[in-house]
């Protein structure tokens, strides 16, 4: 089961930009950029009081990012929730007959292993399942 909301995540085309404008209404700095190459994107990501907000810009043409914007805009791309044992998660998932994206968990950004609910499975929402690292 999911124990808190991780982070929501938003699609930018400029990561620059976009972190100035998270800075100015959050009031804080971001406190991570990280390049994950297997997924072509960078992060950004800030804290708030409740929750982390994860900025992700394309390094490529191909990447999903970029794929997301190009046919959406701009804007949140995915909602992660936190989980203590992911696989167990997946497991519990997948009986309920939800799509699981990457069944096998892959390295996420910011010291998690991810996997991913298809939207079809969810009123076209992107889920993100994480887990910290151990």
């Amino acid at each position: 089961m999911t124990s808190k909301i991780e982070h929501i995540g938003i699609a930018v085309s400029d990561l620059a930009s976009a972190e100035k404008i998270y800075a100015d209404i959050l009031g804080v700095e971001p406190y991570k950029r990280e390049k994950v190459e297997h997924q072509g994107v960078i992060t950004s990501f800030f804290k708030t009081a409740n929750v982390k907000i994860e900025l992700l810009e394309g390094l490529n043409d191909q990447s999903s990012i970029s794929s997301f914007i190009k046919k959406q805009g701009e804007g949140v791309h995915h909602i992660a929730f936190l989980v203590d044992d992911i696989h167990k998660e997946i497991n519990r998932l997948k009986k309920l007959n939800f799509n699981i994206i990457n069944e096998k968990p892959v390295e996420g950004a910011d010291n998690k292993i991810i996997c991913f609910i298809h939207p079809k499975s969810t009123k076209k929402v992107l889920i993100e399942l994480c887990q910290n690292k151990k």
